[in-house]
């Protein structure tokens, strides 16, 4: 026989166990006796004739007598109350054959009215469940359902009928484009009689991983369904994914999206409530530092399936399960913080102290079934309607999303409480988990912007593939990153962890790869456009350094020299245009001999000065006198500089030991903190992998789960050499986790920055790891942090039960001393601790003493048992920048930073003389910023400034366009031709 050690579940209570819960804690215990037990509840159940519900149950069949009111016989039943408007006291007796088992008093208390708006969608996995394009055709399905749904149902009362809300539009697009026109244009005519909502996000977004120019381009899908098919979009729904960026507000504001439902799954990786979470009400409004603000329902079910919550209660499986749990779920909402107290799905620690939900009016989410990707369902409105055949209250209506919020908007508007900032993610953490293809991402977003800018300046239109890529960047950041058991390899189901991370993965890279072909092809017809307007001239060749920085800045240009154009063993110089100077320059040959398989020529390096922020300088290549200078070779004693910084590097330790700043005559580097500088951290954990949603049962309240901490050792100095454009050092290492560790550390000549560049060669494994590169500056907590859309700091309002523990930034970091300011940036990695490294179970303790001007870069993990890929392995690259000034604010410092090591400067063959410079747009304001530039005389611009701004854009051939920007807002100016 099955041994009773065997259960369905190990840790956390099933469905089963958590609708038990509810029952026991929403019913009181009146008589017990002999082993029998009654319970009683008073429930928010009211009848068409004006009667109020008690719900009594025993664990035996008995005669259950409201003395003088009402009575019924079994083992559950309702009696019925005339209703009350104050509490009433009642006798209860309960009999049996041989005579009343037991009496007791009862209060029946007055009871809410509640309107309950049923919301019936699919959260939308693009993966998880099945590969991924089973996923998304399932999804196709699923809309061919709701159409023959709605159909049948549309006699039915109108409460009752079939809706459905599109969670995701991604598939609806898809359906819209792949379906027979009647089929459409039922769909489109169901959309406008508000029967089907297809609401705003194309996908469910880790919404950090996005750029800010990425995440509003992901909305445009709203105006060509407008335009297409008539209808609107008024809302959007977040789901699974605990946290969204500040960004999101004004990207939805911005295309006319006025509200979100928000679903968060803590699965065990969350403890909002230690954070302010207890706060959050819901509904709230969620306001930008713009001042925009979108409605947002927030599900807090403090368990994993807050997007199933109808399902929870019954809306899925039948009216008489729903009759059971839907009162008390509604009841426990009006009397305790949480629905569901502790011991449920991923939920640690206690109830927590948070207010009873205050409102009569209930967004309710349904699925078909009790899973993710689930099709839509003929029972929940079924149960509406024979519901309301039933009971007059709760009043069930099946609705789309957008119904609630126009309720709630007309009717409470003004009581919701105001919630400001970032509502920093929860999962994000999970990033890590995929560092080389989100590495590409992040390069191919920076890119893209480029790409585009430069086709715009070459007078083509490249808006429709510059999207496309945009769209694939974003898909790899769609929150599904691995299957329910990504450690598994079959070829469907949950266990298509191999199948599916090959898809995701590659994504990633195609991505990258479409975002170099369009910067390719832009780089080339930029060229084409720049020489039909010059003159020949005597350089043998010339290069337009082009800057996609808004700021005029000095930097270092790499550029390729075919050698069909100079030939390799042509002496070369290279002459400024504008003022006839040379400059140095270092060039790296490709000899056919030693790589055969790339273009022959020489990689021509050079700082090139105060090139103008978004424009070009003629660069003109030269007969010269002699070889450009070999690099020279310098004592390995670990110590490079220019004219700003000296860096220097404790071999022994493994470390930068000084990044001492000449101008300021200050040391950047904490000497006395935990970690050295750019000091390799390798974590590892003592749980164990492949077990599904394993942090849903994990705590780790001090350091006992710390398994093993290590460091690179044996540091060995590979090369320290000097170029004509500055000073190289390379350091190798051995390390936990990796094969080897690779450290280049640069300065270059006339460079206020050092960068940094990281090359590990991961070793794959199941066991939980993370590696962290540390960075102490001998200066105060960071003050700001770029985010999407947004800019943070420790004194910027943040939505109560944000993740604390850690950051995801988009590229930079500022701290602002007296005297010196200094900014830190990323371009590959995007998460952070500040101070500390944390375990990375619930509630995330520190590990160490918190130190405030150290960053820790979490460069990569496998910390996460579902959803995420448990293992990564391969080279992996991450490159960081630093800087300092005097004259700068601590954000204008970091967009800086950042601008050095994501945009740097594009080497432009042309191929005979342009103008010795140009400027193609400008903005007159320090803290604006231009994104780029789009077809037709677009602009987009991004404000770092704390306060509304004005600004003024400037090109050449257009009228000067007047923006006025929020505080950390974005705006888009379109240029009038002159």
């Amino acid at each position: 026989m099955t041994s009773r050690l065997l259960q369905r579940s190990l840790g956390s209570p099933d469905y089963d166990g958590i609708r038990q819960a509810l029952r026991d804690d929403t019913s009181t215990p009146v008589i017990s006796v002999r082993g029998l037990e009654v319970r009683v509840a008073v429930l928010p159940l009211f009848t068409h004739d004006g009667r109020q519900a008690v719900r009594v149950s025993s664990t035996e069949p008995l005669t259950h007598v409201l003395v003088g009111v009402d009575s019924g016989s079994g083992k559950d039943v309702t009696l019925l109350v005339p209703e009350v408007d104050a509490p009433r006291e009642l006798t209860l007796e309960c009999r049996d054959d041989a005579g009343v088992v037991g009496t007791a008093r009862i209060t029946v208390t007055p009871q809410r009215k509640w309107s309950v708006f049923v919301v019936h969608h699919s959260h939308l996995d693009i993966g998880y469940t099945d590969p991924q394009g089973t996923v998304l055709r399932h999804h196709l399905d699923y809309l061919d359902s709701a159409l023959r749904l709605a159909e049948e149902t549309a006699s039915w009362p109108d409460d009752a009928k079939f809706r459905w809300t599109v969670e995701s539009s991604m598939p609806a697009l898809k359906w819209l484009d792949a379906r027979p026109k009647e089929m459409v244009d039922s769909f489109a005519e169901l959309a406008r009689a508000g029967l089907i909502e297809v609401t705003a996000l194309p996908f469910q977004l880790h919404t950090e991983a996005c750029s800010t120019e990425e995440l509003h381009r992901q909305l445009r899908f709203i105006a060509q369904l407008e335009q297409r098919h008539g209808f609107t979009t008024k809302s959007a729904m977040h789901t699974d994914v605990p946290g969204a960026v500040v960004g999101l507000v004004d990207a939805l504001s911005q295309a006319g999206v006025r509200y979100l439902a928000a679903a968060h799954n803590w699965a065990g990786r969350s403890v909002p409530y230690l954070h302010g979470g207890d706060k959050l009400t819901r509904p709230f409004r969620w306001r930008a530092p713009s001042g925009n603000e979108i409605i947002v329902w927030f599900t807090d079910t403090p368990h994993g399936m807050a997007y199933m919550e109808g399902n929870t209660v019954g809306l899925t499986d039948s009216y008489e399960l729903a009759d059971d749990l839907l009162p008390r779920y509604l009841s426990a909402l009006s009397t305790r913080g949480y629905p569901y107290g502790p011991g449920t799905f991923g939920w640690q620690g206690p109830d927590a102290p948070k207010e009873p939900y205050e409102l009569d009016v209930l967004h309710l989410r349904v699925q078909g079934a009790h899973a993710d990707n689930a099709g839509p369902s003929i029972v929940p409105a079924s149960i509406a309607r024979r519901w309301n055949e039933q009971w007059a209250f709760p009043r069930l209506r099946s609705a789309v999303n957008s119904d609630f919020f126009e309720h709630v908007e007309e009717h409470y508007h003004d009581r919701l409480s105001v919630h400001e900032g970032d509502w920093t993610d929860w999962w994000a953490d999970g990033l890590g988990s995929g560092a080389r293809p989100l590495g590409y991402v992040r390069r191919a977003q920076s890119a893209l912007r480029v790409a585009e800018t430069l086709h715009t300046l070459a007078g083509v239109d490249a808006t429709e593939q510059i999207d496309a890529a945009y769209d694939k960047v974003a898909l790899f950041n769609e929150h599904t990153w691995g299957a329910a058991n990504p450690w598994e390899d079959a070829e469907e189901g949950g266990d298509s962890g191999g199948l599916q991370w090959t898809r995701k993965s590659s994504g990633a890279y195609s991505a990258q790869d479409d975002a170099s072909d369009l910067l390719h092809a832009a780089t080339r017809r930029f060229a084409a456009a720049l020489s039909e307007r010059g003159t020949e001239g005597g350089a043998l060749a010339s290069f337009a350094v082009f800057n996609p920085a808004t700021w005029a800045r000095t930097d270092v240009v790499r550029a390729f020299l075919p050698r069909d154009v100079v030939g390799a063993d042509v002496p070369i110089a290279l002459v400024d245009s504008r003022t006839g100077q040379t400059l140095p320059h270092h060039e790296e040959l490709v000899d056919p001999a030693d790589w055969p398989t790339r273009p022959i020529g020489r990689h021509v390096h050079a700082v090139v000065p105060d090139i103008p922020g978004y424009g070009y300088a003629r660069i003109d290549v030269v007969p010269g006198r002699a070889q450009a200078p070999e690099p020279v070779e310098l004592d390995l004693d670990g110590v490079i500089e220019n004219e700003f910084y000296r860096v220097a590097y404790d071999v022994r330790e493994g470390y930068l030991s000084s990044i001492f700043d000449k101008r300021a005559g200050r040391e950047l580097i904490n000497g006395e903190a935990a970690a050295g500088f750019g000091q390799y951290v390798y974590d590892q954990y003592a749980t164990a992998p492949h077990f599904n949603h394993l942090s849903g049962h994990v705590g780790a309240h001090d350091r006992t789960l710390l398994g093993d901490r290590a460091i690179g050792r044996n540091a060995t100095v590979k090369e320290v050499r000097r170029t004509a454009v500055g000073e190289r050092l390379v350091v190798e290492l051995q390390g936990k986790g990796v094969d080897w560790i690779r450290t280049t550390i640069e300065l270059h000549n006339g460079v206020p920055r050092l960068d940094l560049t990281y090359q590990l060669a991961k070793q794959g494994t199941p066991a939980k790891e993370a590696v962290f590169l540390a960075f102490p500056f001998a200066a105060g907590r960071a003050t700001a942090w770029e985010l999407t859309g947004g800019v943070g700091g420790p004194d910027v309002a943040r939505v109560p039960g944000s993740a604390e523990y850690m950051l995801p930034i988009r590229h930079w970091i500022a701290f602002e001393d007296p005297g010196l300011s200094i900014a830190w940036a990323t371009l590959e990695a995007p998460l952070v601790q500040l101070g500390t490294i944390h375990m990375p179970y619930a509630p995330f303790p520190p590990t160490l003493d918190e130190e405030d001007g150290t960053v820790y870069s979490w460069a990569l993990n496998n910390i996460w048992d579902t959803n995420f890929p448990t293992q990564q392995q391969g080279e992996t690259t991450f490159r960081y920048a630093v800087t300092s000034g005097t004259e700068a604010t601590g954000v204008r410092l970091g967009a800086a930073a950042a601008a050095g090591l994501c945009e740097p400067f594009v080497g432009v063959l042309v191929t005979d003389s342009p103008d010795v410079s140009e400027t193609y747009a400008s903005v007159d304001h320090p803290d604006v910023l231009i994104t780029s530039l789009g077809h037709d005389g677009v602009v987009r611009l991004q404000s770092l400034a704390a306060e509304p701004v004005r600004a003024t854009v400037t090109m050449p051939g257009f009228e000067q366009a007047e923006a006025s920007l929020p505080a950390y807002g974005v705006a888009v100016v379109r240029g009038t031709r002159q």
